[in-house]
């Protein structure tokens, strides 16, 4: 029977079923997208680089873009790539701005989608995944640590699986559990070890259930080898140890600000966070009701009851893990920054599938269903409001870099963020959207710290056109910059200020202004004048 058909035929032997999916998945498409959808630039402070860095995927051969000039792609010594991957995709027939917007919607639909996945792997409804709908703007978001997200979301899916293959193995499964480790390894490394770690904890803790620990063996045996084989050619920027000899319990404080507040200030997103919030404790104190009220508790077998306390225990495991990292992981580790308050967001997370599940009656889960996807589409109208609010301040951006030609070699200067409501500044790295959409060359790339999959190439190389090195938080200072120092190599400079930047040029007659537009100030060089 074609696919179409079976689905017809679900629902009409389940209608109520039906209707809830349904709701569950458009608040869902909702909550993500709609806030993507309404500005052409998100505020996310990191998106422009993961723009960039998709675009290097794309256009690596393309000579227009000159970007084999000054790149080396590594995807597998620094495998965060699945997101890149997605937008180059997108890329070949969209525009770049539209292509990693898509990109980070599929990423940030991983968190509901994978709580769907391990509610429905501990035999709960699957409906349970709307509880991490509202987690989608956290923070983190806001900061663009998208594949960080993303992992969690297959983190959860991992376990989700698992838990299918420990109570019916099938080949199906095995394969499944195996493809999702593969993707995880290839969103975010770092999470990766944790998975495999979950995979295993989850068998031994599912023991007395299920009695089987074999299923789960030959899924691993890819996703391992994919992990030896990175601990041999990783580089050192994301190698080496990391300091865990402190312990800070009075981090615990700062869990509610680091998973709940907003990215911007606006009481409209404020009140939306907390109702999301309470609307999300309220279900879950009314599943617990409903489970005791329904008598789920008598009648049940050994092997039920193993079960039961199994897939509790499971996630409270994982969060309680993930929480004595919060507790004892540094700030920054390495090139690595804010380490350990990511810990608190997947804390939150995944302590989420210790809820109980929906009461069986459609008339009781219904509301609670609704109630659910009426919060979280709140959050994301609040979330929507505050982007289409920046895209107007973006408005000035777009018009001068449409003056800007292909590939040029720009340097960038952000001494201005005011302008938007966000919290944490969104413009910092915005001319990186100029490479994604031109190619060229920039004066700050990511690529500097070696630890992303876009690498600059070796300088000695006679093939290589590689921008000069900048010291450290080059792009946080931009009052360090001195034309005669730092401008020879470029020919195009882009200046984010509130007052003319004229006299920062002054020293070099041959960079001459073209356009202002609001607070950005476009200049080139005219060798004319040399």
């Amino acid at each position: 029977m074609p696919l179409a058909h079976r689905i017809a035929a679900a629902a009409r032997r389940r209608p109520l079923a039906s209707i809830l999916a349904l709701v569950a998945l458009v608040a869902g498409l909702y909550v993500v997208a709609h806030p993507l959808a309404v500005t052409r630039y998100a505020p996310m402070t990191d998106l422009p680089f993961h723009a960039a860095q998709t675009s290097a995927f794309r256009h690596y051969l393309d000579p227009d873009f000159h970007l084999r000039e000054q790149f080396e792609l590594h995807p597998l010594a620094v495998p965060y790539v699945s997101m890149y991957a997605i937008g180059a995709f997108f890329m070949l027939f969209l525009p770049a701005h539209v292509a990693i917007k898509i990109a980070a919607a599929a990423m940030l639909a991983l968190l509901p989608a994978g709580l769907a996945v391990m509610f429905a792997g501990m035999k709960k409804s699957p409906l349970l995944g709307l509880l991490g709908l509202p987690l989608v703007w956290n923070p983190l978001t806001h900061w663009g640590f998208l594949n960080f997200l993303g992992a969690l979301g297959l983190f959860a899916a991992a376990i989700g699986v698992t838990l299918m293959l420990l109570d019916r193995p099938t080949r199906g499964r095995q394969i499944a559990l195996s493809a999702v480790l593969v993707l995880l390894f290839f969103t975010h490394v770092f999470r990766f070890p944790f998975a495999l770690c979950g995979v295993v904890g989850t068998a031994i803790v599912m023991y007395p259930a299920t009695r089987r620990l074999r299923p789960i063996l030959l899924p691993l045996a890819l996703p391992l080898a994919l992990m030896a084989v990175w601990l041999s050619v990783r580089p050192a920027a994301i190698g080496g140890p990391i300091d865990l000899s402190h312990f800070e319990p009075a981090r615990l404080a700062e869990i509610p600000h680091l998973v709940f507040e907003g990215g911007f200030d606006d009481p409209a997103e404020a009140r939306a966070i907390e109702g999301a919030a309470r609307v999300v404790a309220l279900v879950v104190g009314a599943c617990a009701l409903a489970f005791v009220a329904e008598g789920r508790m008598s009648g049940r077998t050994r092997r039920a009851w193993a079960w039961g306390a199994g897939v509790t225990l499971v996630p409270l495991c994982c969060a309680g893990a993930f929480l004595l990292l919060f507790l004892i992981l540094p700030m920054q580790t390495g090139v690595w920054w804010y380490v350990y308050p990511r810990e608190a967001v997947a804390t939150a997370f995944i302590a989420l599938g210790a809820a109980p599940d929906l009461p069986k009656r459609g008339l009781l889960r219904a509301p609670l269903v609704v109630a659910l996807a009426l919060a979280s589409c709140g959050l994301g109208r609040a979330i929507a409001e505050n982007y289409s609010r920046f895209d107007r301040a973006t408005v000035d951006f777009q018009a001068v870099t449409q003056k800007i030609p292909q590939a040029p070699k720009l340097l960038y200067l952000v001494f201005e963020h005011g302008g938007s409501n966000r919290k944490n500044t969104p413009f910092i790295h915005l001319p990186a959207y100029v490479q994604a959409e031109k190619g060229g060359w920039l004066s700050f790339h990511f690529a500097v710290f070696g630890a992303s999959p876009v690498t600059y190439r070796d300088r000695s190389d006679p093939a290589a056109v590689v921008p000069p090195p900048v010291p450290v938080r080059w792009e946080w200072t931009p009052q360090r910059f001195r034309v005669l120092e730092h401008g020879p190599f470029f020919d195009w400079f882009l200046v984010r200020a509130r007052r003319s930047p004229d006299e920062i040029f002054r020293a070099d007659p041959t960079v001459v202004p073209v356009a202002h537009q609001g607070t950005w100030w476009l200049y080139r060089r005219d060798l004319a004048r040399r």
